[in-house]
């Protein structure tokens, strides 16, 4: 019979019971990607690995992976993406990943999520579910926009789920508050036009593969936890 996803989607080898679930979770930059890993490495047991928090172990932990990330890290280079890849796989092979693991982070672009897909093929697993968590540009800005933080204490804010008593100040000494850099809205629009289409991309490349779960992103934080469970435990089977 034909395949009418086409000669790119990924092919899932065959599945079985004891097929770990290994996740992959999407979204932009005030997606709430983060928050959703988190709770659902605790509530379903299974590792969460960032590739910000990958780099920044192996680095400190002076690992093979790591000294080699570091040497292109240092001459501003991007870590090779095989190499990025090896990091994940080392984590995988690791006994806090047995039930499986939620991937953050990466890949990136089309070429990365292959690649990816390739490598675990040959360790006889694959990306079970992609959790693509959407969120409207405007409401992305705002998010990551409204943040604040106190300069003396460390102390966050938000504009709308956590302003300060009085505007513009820290609750705790009355500092001014600041904002990051990267926080102001022309740069996260910056950010976000550079972000996108790439991870738009990857999630279409796993579309063709049947696997991904469009989530709105724009509801509660239970709400959408609650829409993730449910996803898992009706498809992650297939």
């Amino acid at each position: 019979m034909t395949d009418s996803r086409g000669a790119d989607a990924p092919q899932p080898p065959p599945g079985g019971a004891d097929e770990r679930l290994i996740l992959l979770l999407v979204g932009a930059v005030g997606a709430g990607k983060g928050t959703q890993a988190a709770i659902l490495s605790r509530e379903i047991g299974l590792v969460h690995l960032a590739s910000g928090n990958l780099f920044r172990a192996a680095l400190a932990a002076g690992t093979p992976l790591g000294e080699s990330a570091r040497e292109y890290m240092e001459r501003g280079e991007l870590v090779p993406d095989e190499l990025t890849i090896a990091m994940f796989m080392e984590e995988l092979a690791r006994p806090a990943a047995d039930a499986g693991a939620i991937l953050d982070g990466f890949p990136r672009t089309v070429g990365q999520a292959k690649a990816l897909d390739d490598t675990l093929a040959s360790a006889g697993e694959r990306i079970r579910r992609v959790l693509y968590i959407e969120v409207p540009t405007d409401v992305l800005v705002r998010r990551v926009a409204g943040r604040w933080i106190c300069p003396q204490c460390g102390t966050p804010y938000h504009e709308d789920t956590n302003p300060p008593r009085v505007a513009d100040r820290c609750d705790r000494d009355g500092t001014p508050l600041k904002q990051r850099d990267d926080d102001r809205p022309e740069v996260v629009r910056a950010r976000l036009d550079k972000q996108v289409p790439p991870m738009t991309a990857v999630v279409e490349h796993y579309e063709r593969a049947g696997i991904v779960d469009r989530l709105d992103g724009t509801r509660p934080i239970e709400a959408v936890t609650e829409a993730i469970l449910a996803s898992i435990g009706d498809r992650a089977t297939s």
